[in-house]
């Protein structure tokens, strides 16, 4: 799974101008979900997401986790992340999942953010929708289960 990670004071997420997940503060994480990724890559791409120390302490320095803020985490799917560019200017996305194999990895990301004990919104997986976001700093991270270990 392929995440990118951003550090937000606010994020909002809409399908056909209906809000179906906003965080005050906290983590944006758009998810790309592999055809070769399964359920250890969503737990351990839930357990980095959650576990991640980019908010700044009282020393500034970025030492503190979602946990230690309080931050809420706002998830939403994006197969584009799997887009490959190497040959010529069109993405080909020959590697992401198709929905099947996608959604319940999606799902299951977000559950285990929230079973421990995060608050965790979602967007609406397969649909056409619109991210809007503050990015505090800023601040973005790149994920990549294959290369987490």
């Amino acid at each position: 799974m392929r995440a990118v990670v951003q550090r937000v004071s606010r994020a909002e997420v809409r399908v056909g101008g209906e809000s179906v997940g906003r965080i005050d503060g906290g983590l944006l994480v758009l998810v790309g979900v592999g055809i070769d990724d399964g359920e250890a890559d969503a737990v351990a791409l839930a357990q980095k997401v959650a576990g991640l120390r980019i908010f700044r302490d009282e020393a500034g320095e970025m030492n503190l986790d979602a946990r230690a803020t309080g931050g809420a985490i706002l998830v939403v799917s994006q197969f584009t992340l799997h887009g490959d560019v190497r040959k010529g200017r069109r993405p080909s996305f020959i590697t992401a999942a198709r929905p099947e194999q996608a959604s319940p990895l999606y799902e299951r990301v977000l559950a285990e953010i929230r079973r421990m004990g995060l608050v965790a919104e979602g967007g609406r997986f397969g649909a056409t929708m619109q991210v809007e976001l503050v990015n505090d700093g800023p601040v973005t991270v790149l994920l990549d289960t294959k290369r987490l270990f």
